[in-house]
Formats: C-alpha cells, sequence, structure tokens
C-alpha cells in the first residue's frame, strides 16, 4: 500500500510538474501570457511582431508585447542567451523555469525560432504570397519544449516572384536577399557596376580582355587580371562601398555575364596555362582582394569559363567560391548524366581546395518560363549532394515568374529543403497542393508524377533553354496531353464552386496549354478548330490573371498570341517555294545542315527557342539556291531571322537576292539591310523584297552577310555571333 501512495504521489509530481512546464499563450480568446523581448535588435522586434500577429489570428488574443522586464513564468522570452552550438540563422526553443525562451545564433534566428513555433504548434503554413493556412482556437496551450535547429546553408536564396509582394513569405520559407548580406547589392556580375566600361574603355582598353587579337571594351568584357593598375582601381572602389554600407562585410568581384570572354594576353595566358584554366588568374585576384581586406568576405564566380578549378593557386578563407551549373541537364540527378557528372567533378576539384562554396543551382527553363519543367525528383538529392561538398550558400534560380510552371510549388519545395535536405519531396509537394488546391489536389499530383514518368520513359534532355516541341514524342506526346487534360478538367471541376482555387488550377494548366499550341504550330496535320480554341482559353487566362511574361526575355504572352494567329494560323498557302531543294554555297553550321534543307521551305515557322526549325551559320556569312523545281512567275522573296540576343544570335548585316533560269546567270532582284538591334525581346523579323514587276525564274539565289564577331555591347564581345534563318517565301 505504502508503495502504491509513493508510485502515487510521484506520478501526480511529474503530472504537475508537467502542466507547470506548459506555456498557456491564450484562454478563451484572451491573452494569457506576455512576449518580452531581451535585446532590442531589428530580428527579434520582428520575431516578437509575428508571434503577436499570429497568435492573435489564430486566437482573437493579443499577447502584450514588452521590453526591459524581468520574465516570469506562463511568458516567452524572444532573446534568450540559450546560443551554444547554434550556428548562424539557427535558434533554440527551450522551456525553463516556466519561460519558453527563444534563443537565437545571429541574423535572423529568433524569426525562425518563432515561425518554427507558429508551424509546429498553431498549424501556420505559408504557400505563397499573402496564402497561408493558420488553426484557429481561442485557447491555446504549448508543450515543454527543449530543441534546436541550424540550416543546412547559412546562406539561403530563390528567385521566388512572390517576395516581393510579401516580406512575412520569404521569412517564413526563411529565404534570404543578396541585398541583405551583400554591400552595395554587388552579389554577382559586378565587373561593369564596379568599373563601367563607358567609363574607362575609351582611355584604358588595357583594363579589359584581350581577345582574337585585340582588347575589347564592353559592357561584358572581362578584366585583364594581371594588371596592376586595374587592381588598385578596383581595390579603391571596393573600400569604398564597405565605407558606404557599414555592418556589410561580403562583396561580389565576379566575371560578367558571357562566355569565352576572358582576357588572352600574354600575362593572363601565362597564368592560364600554369594553372590549367582561366580561374586560377581569378583566385589570384581574389586572393590579392582579400590580403588588403582580411576582415571582409569576397565572392567570385566559378561560371562557364571558369568553372574548373585550378592546379595550384587555392582561394582564401575569405574567398568564396560561387559555383554554377549551368550547362547541366535537369531530368535525373547531377550525379547520373553526363553532364552533371562535369559539374561534380569541378565542385570536388572546387571543394577540395575550399570549405567556403555557394552553389548556384538553376531550376527554372529561360526560354519557355510558361512550360512543363518536372524536376521535383532531382531536388533533394542535388542538394544534399552541394552540401556533402562544402556548400555553405545556395542560390536556387527558380519561381522568378508568375505563371511560370509550379512557381509557387517549386519555391515552397526548394526552400524546404534548402533549410533540411533531409525532407522527403513528394511529402513537401502533397502537404502544398493540399493547402494550396484544396480538393484538386490529388488530380494535379497526378499530373505531375505521370509527367515525371513520361520524362524518364521519353529519354529526352531537360535543360534549362528547353522548348515543349523537344518533347512531342516524349512526356510531351499527344496521349501524354490528352490524359494531363483530362486530369486538369478533373481537378477544375473540384474546385468549380471555389474562384480563388478554380483560378489557381487555371493558372498551373498554363504550361500544358502553352505546350499543346507549341507542339500544335510544328504540325501540318492539325485540328485547326481546337488550335484556335486553345489560343483563345490561353489568351483569356493569362490576361485576367496578369502573367506578363514567357521567358527571361520579356516577350509577353499577349504579343505570342498576336503573332501566333498571324504567323502559326494556316491561310491561304501560296508559297512558291514551299518543298523547295536546298543547295548550300555557304552552308550553315554542321548540325543544322540536314535539318535546314527541310526546315528552310516546310511552311512552319520557327519559335521562340532556336533549338527547332531554325537554321544557324556562326560567325560567317551565308549563301544556298532554293530550286523551285520549274521556270515559275513571282514577285515576292522574303526571308525570316531570329532575333535573341541572349543565345548571342543577332540579325545579320544584310540580306540579298538574285534570280536565275540556269542556276548560271543570275539577276539581282533586291536586298534588304537590317539596322543594329540592341533590344532584349526575342523577335522573327521578315526581310521581303518585292519586285516593280512580277519575274519568271526557276532559281533564286540568297545571300546573307553575318555580323560575325558580337559587338562592344553584346555579352559575348570579341567572340562569333550566329544568325538564325526559318522559312524562305516566293510568291
Amino acid at each position: 500500500m505504502r508503495l502504491f501512495r509513493w508510485i502515487f504521489v510521484v506520478s501526480l509530481l511529474l503530472v504537475s510538474s508537467g502542466v507547470r512546464a506548459q506555456t498557456r499563450l491564450t484562454r478563451n480568446g484572451k491573452p494569457a501570457a506576455r512576449i518580452v523581448v531581451a535585446q532590442q535588435t531589428a530580428a527579434n522586434l520582428t520575431a516578437a511582431q509575428l508571434l503577436q500577429r499570429f497568435v492573435r489570428e489564430s486566437t482573437g488574443a493579443t499577447l502584450p508585447l514588452l521590453h526591459d522586464v524581468t520574465p516570469r513564468k506562463g511568458d516567452i522570452l524572444i532573446g534568450a542567451s540559450d546560443t551554444a552550438g547554434l550556428a548562424e540563422d539557427g535558434f533554440r526553443l527551450r522551456t525553463q523555469e516556466g519561460v519558453l525562451r527563444i534563443s537565437s545564433g545571429g541574423d535572423k534566428g529568433a524569426v525562425y525560432g518563432v515561425m518554427t513555433l507558429l508551424e509546429r504548434y498553431l498549424g501556420l503554413d505559408y504557400f505563397a504570397a499573402g496564402v497561408y493556412d493558420l488553426d484557429r482556437n481561442p485557447t491555446v496551450t504549448l508543450p515543454a519544449m527543449d530543441f534546436a535547429e541550424n540550416p543546412a546553408f547559412r546562406y539561403r536564396q530563390s528567385q521566388g516572384y512572390g517576395m516581393a509582394q510579401d516580406s512575412v513569405y520569404r521569412l517564413a520559407l526563411r529565404l534570404e536577399e543578396p541585398r541583405d548580406i551583400f554591400a552595395g547589392g554587388l552579389w554577382v556580375h559586378t565587373f561593369n557596376s564596379l568599373l563601367p566600361a563607358s567609363v574607362y574603355g575609351a582611355e584604358h582598353p588595357e583594363y579589359y580582355s584581350f581577345i582574337n587579337g585585340e582588347r575589347r571594351p564592353g559592357r561584358a568584357s572581362q578584366w585583364c587580371l594581371t594588371n596592376d593598375e586595374l587592381f588598385e582601381l578596383a581595390a579603391a572602389k571596393v573600400d569604398s562601398i564597405f565605407r558606404a554600407n557599414p555592418g556589410m562585410n561580403i562583396i561580389s568581384i565576379s566575371q560578367n555575364d558571357s562566355n569565352f570572354t576572358y582576357c588572352r594576353c600574354e600575362e593572363c595566358e601565362k597564368v592560364n596555362r600554369h594553372e590549367g584554366a582561366p580561374s586560377g588568374n581569378y583566385v589570384r585576384f581574389l586572393n590579392k582582394l582579400a590580403e588588403r581586406f582580411p576582415d571582409k568576405e569576397f565572392s567570385t564566380l566559378a561560371y562557364l569559363f571558369t568553372m574548373q578549378p585550378p592546379k595550384h593557386v587555392k582561394p582564401l578563407p575569405n574567398v568564396n567560391i560561387m559555383l554554377c551549373d549551368i550547362d547541366c541537364d535537369r531530368e535525373v540527378p547531377l550525379t547520373d548524366n553526363a553532364s552533371g557528372r562535369e559539374f561534380i567533378e569541378a565542385m570536388e576539384g572546387w571543394a577540395a581546395l575550399s570549405d567556403n562554396i555557394f552553389v548556384w543551382d538553376y531550376g527554372i527553363n529561360f526560354d519557355n518560363m510558361v512550360a512543363p519543367f518536372p524536376n521535383f525528383p532531382i531536388l533533394k538529392p542535388n542538394i544534399g549532394l552541394f552540401r556533402r561538398n562544402h556548400a555553405t550558400m545556395h542560390f536556387s534560380q527558380i519561381g522568378g515568374s508568375y505563371g511560370g510552371d509550379f512557381s509557387e510549388m517549386r519555391t515552397y519545395v526548394v526552400a524546404k529543403l534548402m533549410w533540411n535536405p533531409d525532407q522527403d519531396t513528394d511529402s513537401l509537394m502533397l502537404r502544398f497542393m493540399r493547402g494550396y488546391y484544396g480538393p484538386a489536389a490529388p488530380y494535379i499530383y497526378q499530373y505531375e508524377k505521370l509527367l515525371e514518368g513520361a520524362l524518364l520513359a521519353g529519354g529526352q534532355r531537360l535543360w534549362i533553354y528547353d522548348s515543349p516541341v523537344s518533347h512531342k514524342d516524349g512526356m510531351l506526346n499527344a496521349a501524354c496531353r490528352k490524359r494531363y487534360g483530362e486530369l486538369f478538367d478533373c481537378a477544375e471541376r473540384a474546385v468549380a464552386g471555389d474562384s480563388v482555387l478554380l483560378r489557381r488550377v487555371r493558372l498551373t494548366r498554363l504550361p500544358l496549354m502553352y505546350s499543346n499550341l507549341e507542339i500544335a504550330r510544328t504540325t501540318a496535320d492539325k485540328d485547326l478548330g481546337a488550335v484556335v480554341s486553345e489560343l483563345d482559353a490561353f489568351e483569356k487566362y493569362v490576361t485576367q490573371f496578369g502573367v506578363k511574361t514567357l521567358n527571361e526575355r520579356n516577350n509577353s504572352p499577349q504579343e505570342y498570341c498576336r503573332l501566333y494567329r498571324k504567323r502559326y494560323l494556316p491561310a491561304e498557302n501560296s508559297n512558291l517555294a514551299l518543298g523547295a531543294r536546298i543547295v548550300w554555297i555557304d552552308a550553315p553550321a554542321e548540325k543544322y545542315r540536314a535539318s535546314g534543307e527541310k526546315t528552310l521551305t516546310d511552311g512552319l515557322f520557327g519559335g521562340a527557342s532556336f533549338v527547332e526549325s531554325w537554321t544557324g551559320w556562326e560567325g560567317k556569312d551565308g549563301a544556298f539556291v532554293v530550286d523551285l523545281g520549274r521556270d515559275v512567275t513571282f514577285s515576292t522573296v522574303e526571308t525570316d531571322f531570329l532575333h535573341q540576343l541572349g543565345q548571342w544570335i543577332l540579325l545579320p548585316r544584310s540580306v540579298r537576292y538574285s534570280v536565275s533560269f540556269d542556276n548560271a546567270d543570275w539577276t539581282p532582284f533586291g536586298q534588304v539591310e537590317f539596322p543594329e538591334d540592341q533590344s532584349v525581346p526575342v523577335k522573327f523579323v521578315p526581310a521581303a523584297v518585292t519586285a516593280a514587276q512580277p519575274v519568271l525564274a526557276r532559281y533564286v539565289k540568297v545571300e546573307i552577310e553575318g555580323v560575325k564577331t558580337c559587338p562592344p555591347w553584346h555579352y559575348g564581345v570579341g567572340c562569333p555571333c550566329w544568325f538564325f534563318l526559318d522559312e524562305v517565301t516566293v510568291k
């Protein structure tokens, strides 16, 4: 009996102790706890305000927010000093002596501690800007707790468009932006921002890259990194920026956004040869700055021509290497294809040299943002790979465009994985879909999983300049697209009574609609009525939803729809060159020769991606003969050119037409001159000549004078550029 009484008393003590350890936030819609801020830092105050806001939204009670008071039992103390083992942005939640203490490892640790508290115990889950779930309960009691979290990466960045619309959204996803840590906002491609070629290029061409026999100052040119005078100028600029931004300790000194444009002067080439890669010059230059400013951190790119590590020089500890996997395919993890393994070799090489690596990963289709991009299965293995290879900072370039493929979900999943790469991607996707799409979630989940499977089954690469047309025999074949459409029909019916959810489903459907349109324009035998109906619906939704762009060149979807009707919908086809034979004089690049013999006269116009239908020449002029097969009468000759600066595709200088009966004696027909065009959007530019009187001929010669070398204002300054030609029209 005594033993029973003893056990009973101990049990009571344990229970009562547990009760005392709990933190009662609210009771029946009334505050039962106080929020006490230990140190009034910006992060602590933000954390306190967020806790107060969401408790009020959840329970109806406004917790008092106090400063400079001693916490009492039942309080929540923000800015506690229990920081052992906490990294930057890390936090600890510990109930001690009746007080729930939130400690921070630095920066926004207190904010993320509060967000974790709200997620675990008040059901907060943020899906998009202004879109979140939160439990509603007038009485909330928190259990005793003692746990800590540190992020996998000290800096985590995405391009989620919603962060500019809702600052809390960014905090909920634990994401940061360059302006948070990089002095002067200088975080990438900074050479021209620091020392503009427009200011220094004319008087000091020696500061800039020596390419193909001459100095090439330009806004995308690189620096001559062995020039001591340039180093001192750059160091003085860096010093002034840090002085103007007190408290900020990192800056990016990094190459302009271009490839093959590094300096090949005699001194730079000596270093390039010794180090086995152009990156050696960059690390040497950054090391000199790091020695000059030992209390600062300097970030530089390992990107395109600097991706491979040097053989000898090692980055100093305060030199951060921003390694970019831009050339890798995305259909499987980086470990599982050739392009990925090449990157991994480079990453392992850098990891052997440095513990301070920033990985820039790409999860976006730059040429077709509104197109399916089913890369979710590779996110977790790739992020884990980065962490294992000394990456301490991570930028996942995704979700930058409203209306882009799963922009909101991709941002959500990637953000969660950058904090903790051990989470399950599918679980995160399902959690998001249930919260964001409601009853439509099962159908949209099935759509995405079918896409993923069809991508692998099709054996087609997935890359960041992809086109839906590339997948028309794979994940976007006719049978697949029919099934995807059926699933979206089910999803729309499931939320038909909820205008908000229906809008989200239809926004998510846009990539499928766009894919249908893109594939239809490449198909001669198509259901014209169905295409027109899809085009009308697509135009209606992008306009209604406010979708602004289709690609990184800011081409609008409305302009796309206008051009589609004019360019791709069949009209009366009077093209006498349809199916005509092409004979090369100055042939295109080898990979376009065979296809060009068909696509130049197949009656199907190319789209914004150069990967299909177009025929390209690099660094040279072009010429060919169109054999019409017989003598015919015509008055107009027209060719179609692509303007896409981001792919180094420039309009030619001119195109000249001649005609002949016998392919020997030629009569000039006319010429078109192209003005230089520095505009960003992708364009289709026709070159038409109409004779005063009809002519009779069998052969038409087309001669194109290319620009050949990228001009100073272009990304590829001093390097060969392309021109791309599509359809030849004779009528």
